[in-house]
């Protein structure tokens, strides 16, 4: 450690213990180890802090007097401690001793363990648990900590170096993430809630913002599930003795109140569930206390080894309810070589349960920032800080500020932009980016060797291209981008350029323009329902050229905004002259015996030389709308994040409108309509549903590149995370329509719900899904249903999914199996 840093060091810790009003000390066992997290307030106040990881506390109290002071932590007895200071910093340092339980009060009998009457009685008062309080104001406090340990010096031979000063060069460990918040939180019966950041800091980022939150935050033991990844089935929820048995440890007394301690034990391995100990309160029927584990594969979360959580609840005589103060959950981490683990403190303070509050107190922004809340300097936040840093986090936060200080410098920035501009010659083949990182702006070019692929119209194709982006503020927020890409067919033997400007002004409205303009080839479907890479498998591979392509020259303008919260409109116009294309190239890697390729024309694929259409050109503009009612948000200085809202589908409204120059026979009104939702059924999973509708105002002999047209699939791969979109057995061209349309998606991924009962079965943490498609046209009805496996693959690697697909049309009934290639969709 350097002199200037230990410097740094023992001047935080003056500034620390030289503040009035300040009780200090380090908890221990009885054999001298720091316990943290304890949980530590003035008694009949909510007064309180906790003890960080080195086991040093800071208890913050307006004036000299007398206090008592109660220290609690779940598995050692609670201690109180009366003290006179009469000065600060006041030391009072404490040991506490393990816990002692007993069953002598318990009567005991052979049918059932006494744990099972505690917890239905429990279970029985869920209701008046969870609406106890009709209204509340509080202090929030959290703390994010995140931690590297080991880290190889290489990674699939590349040097990982010290993350830029964060992983100590010798030990290969060290924190990479830190962040605390101070904020102010109201809530109010049924579901007012507004929280107010006035102070928040991330490690290394003197600008920026942590959304740690007390909604992230709030994990009730009272509701049934807890959605992380999947929903995790409480073990007091109304359903718990289907997924948990239970065993009485013993009971001990706080105060007049006898605490029970009971076990709680999954009923099945794999199982979306929780285990360890619920601390409950005799006769009041609430929490005490929570000490519960889980494992990654019951989250989900394939990257997560284990999940702590703590939770410490304080009695209000006044009330008469247990109010929880602290909550703790730690976590280890492990993918590939890399490995670590985290911390995320939340405690809560200064609870009052008859706020007045006034008429616009709540609103739809749920998380808002003081100006300034991240421009706190270190003096502030060693007076107001209720919990304390250990001496890595202090040395992190010296550290990191002071490199992220020379890294901000017009020097540092230039002397490292000299090493990474350094042109290699591999960048011919992968790409070059020149930055300027003081000013702020880049200029590259994109390599023909990351966009080769083939279709049957260009044969082996290329793409190349040249880029600049210039931001003006410090968050990239405020850019503008702009780039050329030239295509080149080599069976086709013609080039294309294609341009676009971008000009997006904030992540608040999300305010942008995009001019654009050249030559390309287009997919009839302009959603793209196969991808280059998929096609050129396909194609070389399978003798299927699926996709089906005309040659768009265009120049086009478009806008976009939310105009109020909840309400994003988007408009364009554009020229368009469109040609049809011709196959080029008969090229395959391996002949199918039982295929051969199709014609260009997605209406006569047999036939060769008739073009789907022919060359015109018009005017096509769009106007759409995305209206989320009653839109819930969190939002600071610099961006707006948009939650939606739950309880009410996302509407999507929009007109699109062609002119032909030549013939008004390109002439058409396309209106369009659409819903869809997510809707979490606690345990039982997730349930989506997607449903569109549209009709047309149109001449008989619109262009076919103007139908509408459904994703369908045609290659038994898929490549979503879920299938509301895709009709995965239809051909993509086949039910394209001119006329009026419905098409709705439905989707239940049941999390584990089903599968995770199954001995056996559960083993391999699946997760069974079924769906179903719909599709409406002026021709007969097309539908598909499919069942499947999701959550497929083996240890941290599951992007795999598994459906049986059947569909019906007519008197035609057609199965087949699709493999989901989850990663693939970054292609798309």
């Amino acid at each position: 450690m350097s002199a200037s840093l230990k410097k740094s060091l023992l001047l935080s810790f003056l500034i620390s213990f030289q503040l009035s009003g300040q009780i200090i000390g380090k908890v221990t066992d009885t054999f001298g180890e720091a316990i943290p997290s304890v949980n530590i307030f003035i008694k009949d106040t909510y007064t309180g802090t906790t003890t960080n990881n080195n086991g040093e506390y800071v208890l913050n109290v307006r004036e000299t007097g007398e206090y008592t002071v109660v220290f609690q932590y779940l598995g050692f007895e609670t201690q109180t401690k009366t003290i006179h200071p009469a000065r600060f910093p006041f030391e009072l340092n404490v040991t506490l001793s393990e816990e002692v339980t007993s069953l002598n009060e318990v009567i005991i009998t052979k049918s059932e363990d006494p744990a099972y009457r505690i917890i239905r009685e429990t279970i029985k008062n869920q209701n008046s648990n969870l609406n106890r309080f009709d209204a509340y104001t509080a202090d929030f406090y959290s703390r994010g900590l995140w931690k590297l340990s080991d880290l190889p010096d290489k990674i699939l031979g590349q040097e990982v170096g010290d993350l830029e000063g964060a992983i100590d060069t010798v030990t290969r460990s060290g924190i990479i993430y830190l962040s605390e918040t101070i904020s102010e939180i109201a809530y109010e019966k049924p579901n007012n809630f507004k929280e107010r950041i006035i102070a928040s800091r991330v490690s290394e980022n003197d600008n920026g913002f942590s959304f740690k939150n007390v909604l992230s935050a709030s994990l009730s033991f009272y509701e049934n599930t807890m959605n992380f990844n999947a929903p995790i089935v409480s073990p007091i929820a109304t359903n718990a003795l289907n997924y948990y048995r239970y065993k009485l440890e013993g009971i001990f007394y706080e105060g007049s109140k006898l605490i029970n301690k009971i076990e709680v034990i999954p009923r099945r391995p794999k199982d979306n569930v929780w285990e360890g100990y619920l601390y409950i309160v005799e006769d009041d029927w609430q929490l005490y206390g929570v000490d519960l584990n889980t494992t990654g594969d019951a989250l989900q979360i394939p990257f997560v080894d284990e999940l702590f959580i703590k939770q410490n609840f304080q009695y209000d005589s006044e009330i008469q309810a247990w109010v929880r103060t602290l909550q703790t959950i730690d976590f280890k981490f492990k993918f590939l070589v890399i490995k670590g683990d985290g911390k995320f403190i939340a405690q809560y303070s200064n609870y009052n349960f008859n706020p007045e509050f006034r008429k616009q107190t709540f609103t739809n922004e749920l998380l808002s920032f003081e100006p300034n809340a991240n421009k706190k300097d270190s003096l502030y936040w060693n007076q107001i800080r209720p919990v304390p840093l250990t001496t890595e986090e202090i040395e992190d936060y010296i550290k990191k500020d002071s490199i992220a200080t020379v890294r901000n410098s017009k020097t540092y920035l230039d002397s490292t932009d000299a090493v990474e501009n350094k042109f290699h010659v591999t960048d011919v083949l992968f790409g070059y980016t020149y930055r300027n990182s003081y000013e702020k702006w880049s200029l590259g070019y994109e390599s023909p060797l990351m966009h080769i692929s083939f279709n049957t119209v260009q044969g082996t194709k290329g793409k190349a291209g040249v880029f600049y982006q210039k931001s003006f503020d410090e968050n990239r927020t405020n850019y503008i981008y702009s780039k050329v890409m030239a295509d080149y067919g080599m069976a086709e033997g013609r080039l294309r350029f294609e341009g676009e400007i971008i000009r997006n002004y904030n992540f608040t409205n999300r305010m942008r323009w995009r001019l654009s303009g050249g030559s390309r080839v287009q997919q009839f479907n302009r959603n793209n329902p196969i991808s280059n890479l998929l096609n050129s498998i396909t194609s070389l591979y399978f003798e299927r050229n699926y996709m089906k392509l005309y040659e768009l020259n265009y120049a086009s303008a478009e806008y976009g905004q939310e105009v109020i919260n909840g309400l994003h409109l988007s408009a364009s116009v554009a020229y368009e002259n469109r040609k049809p294309l011709f196959n080029n190239s008969e090229q395959v890697i391996i002949r199918n015996k039982n295929a051969e390729y199709t014609s260009n024309n997605p209406w006569v694929p047999e036939i060769f030389g008739i073009p789907p259409f022919s060359d015109h050109d018009v005017i096509r503009s769009t106007l759409n709308a995305r209206i989320v009612f009653n839109q819930k948000y969190f939002s600071n200085p610099e961006m707006k994040m948009n939650l939606g809202n739950s309880k009410l589908p996302i509407f999507n409204l929009g007109v699109e409108n062609g002119i032909g120059i030549d013939s008004k026979t390109y002439d058409f009104t396309h209106f369009k309509i659409g819903a869809n939702q997510t809707i979490s059924i606690g345990n039982k999973g997730r349930f989506i549903y997607n449903l569109n509708a549209g009709t047309f105002v149109a001449d008989d002999y619109i262009s076919p590149t103007d139908y509408k047209h459904f994703n369908g699939n045609q290659t038994r791969i898929g490549t979503h995370s879920d299938y509301i979109n895709v009709f995965n057995l239809l051909p993509y061209y086949e039910f394209s329509t001119k006329n009026t349309y419905f098409e709705g998606h439905f989707e239940h991924n049941f999390k584990g719900w089903i599968l995770g009962k199954i001995p056996g079965i559960n083993l391999l943490n699946w997760n069974l899904v079924a769906g179903g498609h719909l599709l409406a046209t002026e021709r007969k009805p097309y539908s598909e249903v499919s069942i499947g496996f999701d959550n497929v693959g083996f240890g941290q690697f599951r992007m795999l999914r598994i459906d049986y697909v059947h569909s019906f049309y007519a008197n035609q009934n057609k199965g087949a199996f699709i493999f989901g290639l989850k990663f693939l969709q970054v292609f798309n």
